[in-house]
């Protein structure tokens, strides 16, 4: 048997968009798929780069682990209106588009980490000067890369290709680390509780951290909810799905960056998500009377 696209014509079809490295899909995607099926439809998981695939042949398309999007972000931009003009794609190109350039945080009526626009290096005096030590990244970029952590104009050398961002360097994600809250259908479902490794800043598993579950918080489950909701308000939809990164910013969960392109959903962390997903998305085409249910 195989998971690709061909099988189990009779059943609606998702799509499960991934990358060439991931042909199989995300950490966990057995449990993902599982839910799915469970749920009276059939997933495949597809290589998004793929020109052999028909996008209209399945009745929704969810981005998960395209994770080398931000390398190609306008050939993938391009590719999300393509299959939108198709099929029914979520979270949508138009919040694709907003979510791929970092600097939606600038103006994000939420609490956040302050954040700053970065063009010229030879600015980073005056972010520096204001907050002290500092991390400025990409303003497309994903998974920590690219990222430095600056004391002042000295390091503007050190920076990679621009535009960025600049933002303070948050000292408590040495000793509480960062939250990840799963919202999916607006409602959070779960946390994940991560810290990084050695001296690094960044949680990445890649850079030494380490992600375990954890109860979710009240307070941080709210926040997160109304970060989805605020996107919802700005587009005129709630986001299907969404991780909200969370860091202790003045003795306060504030809001670290908003994943609503392909976040991965740490399955192999907490299978969780999973049948949370797998109701969002088939409830979502219960209501366009795909599932005839």
């Amino acid at each position: 048997m195989t998971d690709g696209p061909q099988r189990f014509r009779q059943l609606p079809r998702i799509f499960l968009a991934t990358s060439a490295g991931l042909p199989a899909g995300e950490p966990g995607a057995g449990l993902l798929t599982a839910a799915l099926r469970a749920c009276g439809v059939e997933p495949a998981w597809v290589v998004r780069d793929d020109p052999s695939v028909d996008w209209s042949a399945a009745e929704l398309v969810a981005v998960r682990s395209t994770w080398d999007y931000h390398r190609r972000v306008e050939e993938f931009l391009a590719w999300a209106r393509r299959v939108e003009s198709r099929t029914l794609l979520l979270n949508g190109a138009e919040v694709f588009a907003w979510n791929a350039n970092k600097a939606y945080l600038v103006d994000l009526d939420l609490p956040h980490v302050p954040t700053a626009l970065l063009a010229d290096r030879a600015e980073l005096g005056a972010f520096t000067g204001r907050w002290g030590r500092c991390v400025v990244k990409p303003r497309v970029g994903a998974s920590g890369v690219g990222l430095v952590v600056v004391d002042g104009p000295h390091d503007a050398q050190r920076l990679g290709d621009g535009p960025w961002v600049v933002q303070p360097l948050v000292e408590s994600v040495r000793t509480v680390g960062e939250s990840s809250v799963f919202v999916l259908a607006g409602r959070a479902v779960s946390q994940v509780d991560k810290l990084p490794g050695g001296d690094e800043v960044r949680v990445h598993e890649e850079y030494g951290g380490s992600s375990v579950p954890a109860r979710l918080d009240p307070e941080r489950a709210a926040l997160a909810e109304r970060a989805v909701a605020h996107v919802g308000e700005l587009f005129g939809c709630p986001p299907v799905y969404a991780r909200v990164d969370l860091m202790r910013w003045q003795q306060a969960w504030v809001l670290g960056e908003l994943e609503l392109i392909e976040p991965g959903l740490y399955l192999d962390v907490d299978p969780a998500p999973a049948e949370a997903f797998a109701h969002a998305v088939t409830n979502l085409l219960r209501g366009r009377d795909v599932l005839g249910m």
